[in-house]
């Protein structure tokens, strides 16, 4: 019997290429046989993060639109408080003039009153 020979330090070093070589290939292998997988997974998500994307935008316009909806109600809701503040306002108005009117058209009719009766007590001691 031959005794055990011993691998030199280049011996190991070739062998290991070797494997890694085979390994290489063996991956390479798989990688080109799933590669029309790959490919159509690849579109798929890229498909996929196109349609989130547009969602998000979607979202993104509904919500500024429901905002600038709220905005303009709250601007016609606004408007609509002020002018039925002025409206209050002018009718509070109006009934401060014509309350004046009123008491004014009083006196003048008690000072109308007031002079028949003093003329009418004239013409009596006449």
């Amino acid at each position: 019997m031959k005794g055990f020979k011993e691998l030199s330090l280049g011996d190991r070093r070739e062998m290991a290429a070797k494997a890694r070589q085979v390994e290489r290939e063996k991956a390479l292998a798989k990688v080109a046989a799933n590669a029309p997988k790959l490919a159509e997974q690849q579109e798929v998500r890229r498909i996929a993060s196109e349609a989130r994307e547009l969602r998000q935008a979607q979202r993104k316009i509904e919500k500024q639109e429901a905002a600038a909806r709220l905005a303009i109600a709250r601007q016609a809701e606004e408007a609509a408080r002020a002018a039925a503040m002025q409206a209050e306002l002018e009718a509070r108005e109006i009934a401060k003039l014509e309350e004046a009117v009123r008491d004014e058209a009083l006196k003048a009719r008690q000072k109308a009153e007031r002079d028949a009766r003093y003329a009418a007590r004239k013409a009596r001691r006449k």
